[in-house]
């Protein structure tokens, strides 16, 4: 009995042979003209070099695929960024800081097509403490403001919070967003330990609008924008 038929070649053997002879080929080009592969679209056979063109094509394919999906995240980045510095830039011309409040929460429905937005603050200066935006906050909704270390993102869960809403039946998602003060003296070693003196409501009627595990730094930014703007109330 011979050795090969003790040890018979494997598809393996003859990987590791054609990966470690770089010039086999060199030596047998007329094979190359002869190799026929399966097609991944039928089952038709085709060359070494056709089944290499067609890897290419599905290579190119997938890259014209990501950069694609680069541009378009690129234009969905310019787009939110339009509406963020329109946004801005109403409330930096707005000159009624009673009024102020009131241009954030609409701002922001309006640029950024939430459905429902409310805004409740605490803490204000006595000229304001008669206003709209500040009646109504129980000692419980203000104990649960300091607590959001983040935003809550997620269903209603029967917060108090959503029935400062217009329409408190329709949030079925929500985004709560605590408001700091941003007042330099206000402003201890780190922005979590700035005291909570408002929360930022956002609410949907699409239950997948705002969900548990969605990122929320743009939720953030538009939180920590609206507390800079809310500053002249204290």
């Amino acid at each position: 009995m011979t050795h090969a038929s003790m040890n018979p070649i494997t598809e393996d053997d003859i990987a590791n042979f054609l990966v470690n002879t770089p010039d086999f080929f060199d030596r047998h080009a007329e094979l190359l003209a002869t190799v026929k592969l399966t097609s991944p679209h039928g089952q038709r056979a085709v060359s070494l070099q056709e089944r290499q063109a067609e890897m290419l094509r599905e290579k190119i394919k997938g890259l014209e695929m990501r950069m694609m999906d680069m541009m378009r995240h690129g234009t969905e980045n310019e787009v939110l960024m339009a509406h963020l510095q329109r946004w801005v830039k109403s409330l930096l011309m707005n000159p009624i800081a009673r009024d102020l409040p009131r241009a954030v929460a609409e701002g922001i429905q309006n640029e950024f097509a939430v459905p429902q937005v409310v805004i409740k603050l605490w803490d204000v200066a006595e000229p304001f403490q008669i206003e709209a935006f500040v009646a109504g906050v129980t000692d419980s909704a203000k104990a649960f403001a300091a607590a959001l270390t983040t935003p809550y993102v997620g269903p209603n869960q029967a917060f108090e919070a959503v029935t400062w809403l217009v329409e408190p039946s329709a949030a079925q998602s929500v985004a709560l967003i605590a408001l700091r003060a941003t007042r330099e003296q206000d402003t201890p070693r780190t922005a979590v330990e700035q005291p909570v003196v408002g929360l930022l409501v956002l609410a949907s009627p699409d239950p997948e609008r705002y969900f548990a595990g969605m990122g929320t730094d743009f939720i953030e930014r538009l939180g920590d924008l609206a507390s800079a703007a809310l500053t002249s109330l204290r």
